[in-house]
């Protein structure tokens, strides 16, 4: 498997990876989250034009799975990542937010942070499994407060939410 900058040719696959991966999210009463568009075009490419996107490649050099982001409060925020059902269950997923927390450190960011759905097993507890903890309300920063707040206007927390951190530390570990 291998990580690489997203470029602006792999942009529609990405959106391909997106649709795909919702679909799972019907069998949990989601259908909204599975019929939701992907990140349009212009989107992705200000992700990809920050150097803030990044696929993960099957053998033959196809995207299988992607992930987005950006600086958020000292954290690199964990957009979104989605991986190919046809890729699910292979560690691609994991390698991709390896591969970003290795990217935060060098930059010297303290962690990773993301907003997801607190009861879908491919979200939150995957995450903790990774080593991601559900932040206490108290804990949030302004700027995940703010991603909370567009989140809730976008009609997410009709499910649970939560925000979780992962810490990065400068000895090259937290992935």
């Amino acid at each position: 498997m291998t990580v690489r900058a997203a470029t602006s040719a792999d942009l529609p696959a990405l959106q391909d990876i997106e649709r795909a991966a919702g679909e799972p999210f019907r069998i949990f009463g989601m259908p909204e989250i599975a019929d939701d568009e992907p990140p349009p075009l212009d989107l992705l490419e200000r992700f990809r034009k920050a150097g803030h996107a990044w696929v993960a490649e099957d053998p033959a050099g196809r995207p299988v799975a992607y992930l987005i982001g950006e600086p958020v409060d000292g954290a690199f925020h964990i957009e979104q990542v989605s991986v190919h059902p046809d890729a699910a269950h292979q560690g691609v997923g994991r390698t991709l937010i390896a591969y970003v927390a290795g990217r935060a450190r060098r930059q010297g960011l303290t962690g990773l942070s993301l907003t997801t759905f607190a009861e879908v097993p491919w979200n939150a507890p995957y995450y903790e499994r990774l080593g991601f903890r559900v932040l206490a309300e108290h804990e949030l920063t302004p700027g995940l407060r703010g991603i909370r707040a567009a989140e809730a206007e976008y009609g997410l927390d009709r499910w649970p939410r939560v925000c979780m951190r992962l810490p990065l530390e400068a000895s090259g570990r937290g992935t």
